[in-house]
């Protein structure tokens, strides 16, 4: 499970070191691709796989599942982190995702997000009302 969140620097090159904490767990290799809210996703090699499986039963009919697959795997990419924990990031995902130097890494139950540090900031304090303002769920507040 992949919790909390994490500043981090991109270098010249593009390239960041994972947070420590998920190193090992993600050393054998990871995939990066878009996500939601002009973040990145990056996911487990073999949590990716399994998505990529979940994704082929859907209905490839529907303009809807074309287009969604479209753009996460078009710009996808995979690779396994160097021996300090470094992925680099493709230029096309760094600008679609308005990543500058400051960055910031969340983590998200089965995936890590990799946001601008500013946008993320904003993005959070925007959503803050809306987390306070939400019913609490019976099967998720312990019994």
């Amino acid at each position: 499970m992949f919790l909390g969140t994490y500043s981090l620097k991109l270098d010249e090159k593009g390239r960041f070191i994972l947070p420590a904490r998920f190193r090992s767990e993600l050393a054998g290799g990871v995939v990066v691709a878009k996500g939601q809210e002009r973040c990145l996703f990056v996911f487990r090699q073999a949590d990716f796989e399994a998505r990529a499986a979940e994704l082929e039963q859907a209905a490839s009919t529907t303009k809807a599942t074309r287009e969604f697959n479209r753009v996460l795997f078009a710009r996808a990419f995979d690779q396994i982190p160097d021996t300090q924990g470094r992925i680099t990031v493709p230029p096309a995902l760094r600008t679609y995702a308005g990543l500058t130097r400051d960055c910031s890494v969340i983590g998200v139950n089965t995936h890590l997000e990799v946001w601008d540090a500013a946008t993320w900031t904003a993005h959070e304090l925007a959503q803050e009302a809306a987390f306070a303002d939400q019913d609490e769920e019976p099967h998720l507040i312990g019994s």
